[in-house]
């Protein structure tokens, strides 16, 4: 029987993936309100009357034109091992062409490529080794890789440089396995013996110092935005409102009322460090975070991360993501800084399969490439 694509509610949705044990929150119909200049879409896939797979389109329209974009950032969500993936995509498009999309854009959370902790920081001190991809993967997954050959033989496309649509999601991530291969829990314990030295040098010193980290409330965003705008300004990136995060917080907590927390590290009462945290079923994240200037030697983000790895690993999850990195290792990369620390935890670089489209109008799919790098 032939796969179709349809609009479903967004209760469907939540079940599907409540089913699946996670997805990812890019992919959960709340994140239609974070998104206001774009319009969602929960849609279902079905295999006569069986649900077999959901996703979040988000559609923007073209300046002028009644034509739009369909995006499904981190999807959709399937189960990649099926046999009939390609006609899963195929629906997708066909349901897309007749809501007038110009082309389809997709990202699937299929990790291709693992990079082991110390794989990652031979790569870092081996001075011909610049880019991550220059290394052997300590694993290639065959569902990754059959994937990409199908995405390819049905006429779906990448931008191998990274800045196809002003780019969007992070193709390389890191990730911190919470669970052993047999699927039980890792103790607090053996998480701590699996960071590197300076990492639980840091962690241990934050406690000397008396570093107390609590999980705050609504009304706390402001005391973390406070510090997340000094953090842009430190970091040379452009910071999101106030507003931004209260909204995504509204949206998400509408939907469960602990999809997204917010996190202070303080220190005789000043905020020395904060960040937020989603959670959607298995899988954690590390969304956002900012530290202050000022007493940066009591180790106020390590004291953070360490409660929030805790707190995921309480809550069941198989995964504490800490999102995107950038694939340079060299000595002299600008991002260098921030897959040390990442690594320090012990965990592992993931590659997913980038962002594929479907170009379904070439001539406006080039258009609108070219007004989104110039924005």
């Amino acid at each position: 029987m032939s796969i179709t694509c349809r609009p479903i509610s967004a209760d469907q949705h939540l079940a599907f993936i409540r089913d699946r044990g996670s997805a990812s929150f890019l992919q959960t119909p709340a994140w239609a309100a974070v998104k206001p200049e774009w319009r969602g879409e929960p849609i279902g896939f079905f295999d006569g009357a069986t649900l077999t797979g959901v996703g979040l389109i988000l559609y923007r329209q073209l300046p002028k034109l009644k034509r739009y974009l369909a995006y499904l950032p981190e999807g959709p969500v399937l189960d990649w091992g099926r046999a009939d993936v390609a006609d899963h995509l195929r629906a997708l498009v066909v349901h897309a062409k007749r809501n007038r999309a110009f082309a389809v854009r997709i990202g699937p959370t299929v990790v291709h490529r693992h990079w082991a902790a110390d794989t990652i920081k031979a790569a870092i001190a081996d001075d011909a080794v610049t880019r991550l991809s220059d290394v052997e993967p300590d694993e290639t997954t065959l569902v990754g890789t059959r994937i990409i050959n199908q995405l390819i033989h049905g006429g779906w496309v990448t931008d191998t440089t990274g800045h196809g649509f002003a780019a969007g999601q992070p193709m390389f991530n890191f990730q911190l396995p919470l669970r052993h291969d047999d699927g039980t829990q890792k103790s607090d314990d053996e998480l701590l013996k699996g960071m590197n030295q300076l990492w639980r040098r840091n962690i241990k010193k934050a406690d000397k110092e008396g570093v107390a980290v609590r999980q705050g409330d609504r009304a706390d965003l402001a005391a973390f935005h406070r510090i997340y705008l000094e953090t842009a300004e430190r970091d040379g990136f452009t910071g999101r409102s106030l507003s931004y995060f209260e909204t995504m917080w509204d949206a998400l907590n509408a939907e469960d009322p602990d999809r997204m927390r917010v996190y202070l590290a303080e220190h005789d009462g000043d905020l020395v460090a904060a960040t937020t945290f989603v959670r959607v079923g298995e899988h954690a994240w590390y969304s956002y975070g900012a530290s202050t200037n000022a007493k940066r030697e009591v180790r106020g983000s390590n004291a953070v991360q360490w409660r929030m790895i805790r707190d995921a690993n309480e809550a069941g999850c198989a995964v504490y993501d800490l999102r995107g990195i950038v694939e340079g290792v060299g000595a002299d990369d600008p991002e260098i800084g921030l897959i040390q620390f990442k690594v320090g935890t012990g965990g592992e670089a993931v590659a997913y399969l980038g962002e594929w489209d479907y170009p379904l109008n070439k001539a406006l799919y080039r258009a609108f490439d070219l007004y989104m790098k110039r924005r």
